[in-house]
C-alpha cells in the first residue's frame, strides 16, 4: 500500500473499500453510495436500465357467465389521497413488528397523533412511521413487506 504522505498528487483508491460499497448497492438495490473519510470521498454508483414491462393476460374460464344485476350500486366513496400520510423514504414498508406481531393499526382503528402506524425499513435500519394527527384509520394502501417509494401514500387517517 503506498504511503499516505506520497506527495505525487495521486489519489490513492481502496480497492477492497469500493468492492465493498458495490456489494452494499446490490444489497439494497441502491443506485449509488458515497462515504467521506477526511479529505478522502469515496462514490460508488451504476446506472440503471428498466426491465420491458410484462403484462399478465387474465384466464378466461369456459363456464357459462350469469347476467349483471340491473341495478348497479355506488362504489363507497374512495378515501381522500389529501390525508393520506407519506412515506418519507424509499424502503420496505412493514405493518408490524416482526412476521409473529399483530399489525400497528386496522382499517377503522382510531389513533393518537404520533401512534406507530407501520415501520419503513431503509438500509437496515427500521424507520417508525407516525401518526401526524388524531383520527381514524380509512384505508391502509400497502402490503406488508411492500417496496415503497419516496412520498408514496402509505395509510389514510381521517
Amino acid at each position: 500500500m503506498a504511503d499516505k504522505n506520497d506527495k505525487t498528487g495521486a489519489m490513492q483508491v481502496d480497492i477492497d473499500l469500493v468492492r465493498q460499497l458495490a456489494a452494499v448497492l446490490d444489497d439494497t438495490q441502491l443506485t449509488e453510495i458515497e462515504v467521506e473519510d477526511g479529505e478522502r470521498r469515496v462514490r460508488v454508483a451504476r446506472t440503471v436500465t428498466a426491465a420491458p414491462m410484462q403484462y399478465a393476460t387474465p384466464a378466461y374460464s369456459q363456464a357459462p357467465v350469469a347476467a349483471a344485476p340491473a341495478v348497479i350500486e355506488a362504489a363507497p366513496a374512495a378515501p381522500s389521497a389529501a390525508n393520506a400520510v407519506k412515506s418519507p423514504m424509499v424502503g420496505t414498508a412493514y405493518l408490524a413488528a416482526n412476521p409473529e406481531a399483530k399489525n400497528f393499526v386496522a382499517v377503522g382503528q382510531k389513533v393518537a397523533a404520533g401512534d406507530t402506524l407501520l415501520i419503513i425499513e431503509a438500509m437496515k435500519v427500521m424507520n417508525p412511521i407516525h401518526a401526524p394527527a388524531p383520527g381514524t384509520v380509512k384505508a391502509i394502501l400497502i402490503e406488508n413487506g411492500q417496496p415503497v417509494e419516496f412520498d408514496q401514500p402509505l395509510v389514510v387517517v381521517e
